[in-house]
Formats: C-alpha cells, sequence, structure tokens
C-alpha cells in the first residue's frame, strides 16, 4: 500500500504546476502532464486492487492528524475496501479514457494547460472523496468536486449564458451540501465522532431502527445525495451543466461527481438501515426522478442535454435500488453506467467536434456512413443504455428492477414504474441514434475523429458489451440481501420491455410506419411536447417562487432604512464642507486676520472662565 498516496497526489500535483505555469506551458506538455498523471494514478489503483483482491484485507493509511480540538482529532487517512477499490477504478480508468479524448477534442483551444489542470483537480477531489475514512475528510473532497464543477462548467466564460450555468451548478448544489453539513453537525454532537467505521459501530450501539435521530440524520445526508446527484427537486443545474465541453460532461455525468451521492449512501449503508423511512423516500425519490426525465429526455432536441436528462434518470435508478436495500446493485449500476454513458458522451462530443459544432440532432442524419466508428459506439452505447439483452446495462438495470419487484406491499408499484423508465429510456435512446445516423444528412462532416478520440470510443465499447459480467469485490463490504425467486412473467416483461421500447421507436422515427405528426400538431400534444421540452417547467417553478421573490427583496433592501441615519450623516458632512470651503480664499491677510481673531475669541474664553 505504499503507492496509495499517490492515486490522489499525482493528478492534484500536476493540477498545481499546470495552475502554477499561469498558462504558459507547452500545449503538448500540458496534455502530457495531465493525461499521464491520470494514467499513472490509474496503475497505481491496479496495483492496490490487486493487492486487495488476493486476500481482500482491510487497508488503511494516515498521512497525518489534521486537527486536534478537545476530543476531535480527525486526520488525513485512507481506507480501502472492496467499495472503495471499485469507486478508485472507475474514476481513474474511465477518467484516463476522457483525459486521452480530450486531447484532440480540446487541442486548438488556447486554454488547454487551464483545461486539463480543473480536469485533474476534479479527479484528484473525487479520489479524496471516496478514499476518505473521516466524513471530514469525505466532505473535503465533495466540496473540490463542487467547486470544480464551476470551474469546469463555465470554463468557457467569456459566454454570459455559460457563467450563470456554472452558477447555478455551484449555487443549487450549495442547498444540499448545507443540509449535508447540518447532517455531519447532528452525528458529531450525538455520536462524539467522524470516522466511518466508529460512527457506525456507535450508531449501532446507541440507535434503535426507526429512532427519530438517525431518521433525521439520514434525511439531513440525503439532502446533499440529492444535490450532489442531480435527483429531485435539484436536479435541475445538471441540464445547464452542458454549457462546458463535451469531455467534461462526459466526467461529470459518468465517472465523478453525479456518482458522489450514491457513493455516500451506499458508504453509509449502516446508518441507513436505522432510518426506514428515510430509504423509503430515497425509493420513490429515484423511481419520480427517473420517469421525469425520461419523459424530458423524449422531447428533447439537443444531442447533450438528452443524455443529460438521460443521466438523471439512470442516477434515479441507483437511487431505487438503494431505497429497497440493493446495495451492491446499486453500485453495479453505477459502474457499468459510467462505461455506456461516458461512450455516448463522447461519441456525441465526436458529432459535435465533426459537424461543425451542431447540437441540433434535427440537423444532423445520415452519419452511419459518414462516421462509422461514432455510430458503433453510440449503437453500443445506446443499447446498454435502453439495458438490451446481454449489454452491461441489462444486467444491472436488471438486478435493481427484480430487487424492487420483491419489495412488501409497494413492490410491485415500483418494479412497474421502473419498467415504464426502462421503455421510455429505450424509445428516447434508439429515436436518438435513428435521427443522427440514418436519414438524409442535413450536415455534412469536415473531418474524422483520430486515434486520440477512436481509442477511448473502442476501448468503452468493449466494457459497454462486457461490464456486466464483472464480478466486484462487494462481499462482505455491501449488503446484497438478493431477492426472492420471481415468476418467469416478471422476468420475461423485464426483459421484453426494452425491446419493445426499441420496435416503438424503429416504427415512429425509422420505419414511420407509426406517424405521430398531426398528433403533436393538436394543440394538446403541443402543450404536452412544450411541458416536457421545458423539464416539467420545474424550473419556471423555482423562479417564481425563489428566484423573482429574493430578487425583489435585495433590489427593495438596497434601500434599506438604516441606510437612511449614513445618508443623512453623509449629507451633513458635505453641507458643511460646503459651507467651510469658502473660508478658503488664498489670500494671506484674510488667513492672518482669521487667527487673530479666533486668537482674541480664545483668550476671551480662557479669561472668562479664570475670572
Amino acid at each position: 500500500m505504499a503507492v496509495l498516496w499517490l492515486i490522489p497526489f499525482l493528478p492534484f500535483l500536476s493540477a498545481t504546476l499546470m495552475l502554477l505555469s499561469a498558462g504558459r506551458m507547452p500545449r503538448y506538455l500540458s496534455a502530457w502532464l495531465g493525461v499521464g498523471s491520470i494514467g499513472l494514478a490509474a496503475v497505481c489503483v491496479a496495483l492496490v486492487a490487486r493487492a486487495y483482491l488476493a486476500d481482500h484485507q482491510v487497508q488503511e493509511l494516515t498521512l497525518w492528524t489534521w486537527m486536534s480540538v478537545d476530543n476531535f482529532t480527525p486526520r488525513i487517512a485512507f481506507r480501502v475496501d472492496g467499495l472503495t477499490v471499485v469507486m478508485m477504478s472507475v474514476i481513474t480508468g474511465v477518467g484516463f479514457l476522457i483525459h486521452l479524448y480530450s486531447v484532440e477534442f480540446m487541442w486548438e483551444d488556447e486554454s488547454i494547460c487551464r483545461y486539463f489542470a480543473y480536469m485533474n483537480l476534479f479527479v484528484a477531489a473525487m479520489l479524496l472523496l471516496v478514499m476518505a475514512d473521516n466524513l471530514l475528510l469525505l466532505y473535503l473532497g465533495w466540496e473540490g468536486v463542487g467547486a470544480c464543477s464551476y470551474l469546469l462548467v463555465g470554463f468557457w466564460y467569456r459566454d454570459p449564458d455559460n457563467g450563470r450555468a456554472a452558477r447555478k451548478a455551484f449555487i443549487v448544489t450549495r442547498v444540499g451540501d448545507t443540509a449535508m453539513a447540518l447532517g455531519l453537525f447532528l452525528l458529531f454532537t450525538e455520536l462524539g465522532t467522524l470516522d466511518i467505521q466508529p460512527l457506525m459501530a456507535a450508531a449501532n450501539d446507541r440507535w434503535q431502527i426507526g429512532d427519530t435521530l438517525p431518521i433525521l440524520a439520514t434525511a439531513l445526508l440525503l439532502g446533499g445525495a440529492l444535490g450532489k446527484s442531480a435527483q429531485l427537486p435539484l436536479h435541475t443545474w445538471l441540464p445547464d451543466a452542458m454549457a462546458g465541453p463535451t469531455p467534461v460532461s462526459a466526467l461529470i455525468h459518468a465517472a465523478t461527481m453525479v456518482t458522489a451521492g450514491v457513493y455516500l449512501i451506499a458508504r453509509l449503508y449502516e446508518l441507513f438501515l436505522l432510518a426506514p423511512p428515510t430509504l423509503a423516500v430515497i425509493a420513490w425519490i429515484g423511481l419520480l426522478t427517473l420517469l421525469l426525465a425520461a419523459f424530458t429526455a423524449l422531447a428533447q432536441k439537443d444531442i447533450k442535454r438528452i443524455l443529460a436528462y438521460s443521466t438523471i434518470s439512470q442516477i434515479g435508478y441507483m437511487f431505487l435500488a438503494l431505497g429497497v436495500g440493493a446495495f451492491a446493485s446499486s453500485i453495479f449500476h453505477l459502474v457499468t453506467h459510467a462505461f455506456f454513458k461516458a461512450l455516448l458522451f463522447l461519441a456525441a462530443g465526436a458529432v459535435i467536434h465533426c459537424l461543425h459544432h451542431e447540437h441540433n440532432i434535427f440537423r444532423m442524419g445520415g452519419l452511419r456512413t459518414r462516421l462509422p466508428v461514432v455510430f458503433l459506439s453510440f449503437l453500443i452505447g445506446s443499447a446498454a443504455l435502453a439495458a438490451l439483452p446481454f449489454s452491461s446495462g441489462f444486467f444491472s438495470k436488471e438486478g435493481i428492477l427484480l430487487s424492487a419487484w420483491t419489495q412488501p406491499g409497494i413492490g410491485p408499484w415500483l418494479w412497474a414504474g421502473g419498467l415504464l423508465g426502462a421503455l421510455l429510456t429505450s424509445i428516447y435512446s434508439f429515436r436518438l441514434v435513428f435521427i443522427v445516423f440514418f436519414g438524409e444528412a442535413q450536415t455534412e462532416p469536415d473531418r474524422q475523429p483520430g486515434w486520440q478520440m477512436a481509442i477511448p470510443l473502442m476501448v468503452l465499447c468493449v466494457l459497454s458489451l462486457v461490464g456486466g459480467w464483472f464480478v466486484l469485490p462487494l462481499s462482505g463490504v455491501l449488503p446484497d440481501p438478493g431477492h426472492d425467486p420471481v415468476s418467469h412473467w416478471v422476468e420475461y416483461i423485464s426483459i421484453g420491455t426494452p425491446l419493445l421500447g426499441l420496435t416503438v421507436a424503429y416504427l415512429l422515427y425509422l420505419g414511420r410506419q407509426v406517424s405521430i405528426a398531426s398528433l403533436m400538431a393538436s394543440p394538446a400534444g403541443a402543450a404536452v411536447q412544450s411541458f416536457w421540452y421545458g423539464g416539467a417547467r420545474i424550473d419556471k417553478l423555482y423562479d417564481l417562487l425563489l428566484v423573482r421573490p429574493f430578487t425583489g427583496l435585495t433590489h427593495w433592501w438596497r434601500n434599506e432604512p438604516v441606510d437612511l441615519l449614513y445618508n443623512a450623516l453623509v449629507w451633513m458632512t458635505r453641507w458643511g464642507h460646503g459651507r467651510l470651503v469658502v473660508l478658503q480664499t488664498g489670500e494671506l491677510r484674510w488667513y492672518a486676520t482669521s487667527m487673530v481673531f479666533g486668537l482674541l475669541l480664545l483668550l476671551a474664553i480662557v479669561l472668562r472662565d479664570s475670572a
């Protein structure tokens, strides 16, 4: 474990060097340093993973004591178990492929050094988050990815819209982060520690299942998870985060930031098991989020926004799994989602890169023969996203749906909702494929992706196909209660639903045997489409309920009453100055006369007092 500390240190060191260069580092050196540091971190992760898989022994490394205040002595320390190995492998493995892809995508950008500095700092913060052995250090990484997301979403800051998107991502996630901070305060106050393993043991000793305190603490932690993982009601920042470069979207949406909330709940599963009401809320939030995002994705035209809402929907499946106690199934879907969602975002970036930065899918078409590597990537990624049989997404999503079915009472409802989401996912996934890659070409590509783009795409294609066969080292780390045997018809419906969605998408968007043009042109159809195109108008609701009242209050308070006193003092001072300034005539005789009269007045006052 001697290399353990190098895993977050290498990307952090490279980010520091690039930032200190103030953008003057040569382009090729920035690229090599940015990609190479993540590659070396991935090699270190592979060594750590091999050591863990050899004996499944938990490893701990303490670097130093962070602070010592009374009995509070948090450490800069790392803890490696099966969950840590999985998360580190995803972050550095997929992160390396995204960095390699970025070399070609960002090569012509004048700020490529700043880009790789932000990306490496982002990866370092995420690694710190998943490796931390205490919640304070985890929170440091948590805030680190939030700050880096602001920098990356607003990377092209000269466009005001990008700045607004960055501020929105930062502010919305702050809401959840504040709730999480309050949860940490509560846990430390009640349990006396923030070290994860002692905290779990203390919680099990002092609290009973269903007690008020664990419910309150987990509810506050859930607030942080909802913000980082873009779940209802704090999901609105993620679609606007598409303002950043496409590889940034791949990194945020696939391997790092949006998975942080899922990791937090899985890491603290023992605490959440003490709060069944919180778990039920997590399940329902996941279900509602995945359905809302799936309907919204179906109405979008921007290729990246479709994938953004798809990310929100797939994270919803992970929350659904967490809520029903299938923690290992949730992490399994996190891994497969990292493969196929990174693949889809990078393929979308290649389309944008080769089509003059075009984003509208209805201005594409016919790219099947013009960009064959990208088409194959999109086809495999969409198959995995739709959970077609034997793709990686099929195995992970199937486990979630079957776990939901076996829940007492509400199980069939959760299962049915998840199936509806799977149907919609398959439809919007292949809607995207059929419109972009089939039909007549609307825009001709001006280039082909080079090897820096093609290699990551091909590797992710393989992972998206075979990732479902991976056996994650989560035994003994996360509980996986499994599920009772279910009827064959439940399994057949779960398998057949994505195929039904593929068929519907074919009939609507490729074969066109079915047309809904007249329905969409009707007033009711146009209203429904507008509703979902606007993300169920949740942004407008927040604007009406929160943003406008706040800005109105600040405008009114700009002339707050307390200012009247200070303004009066200012006015009196300026008035006195105006009266006194006339005495400054510039004439020496006037000054001498004034001094004599002043001296006589002073003497008169002194003589009068002495008399």
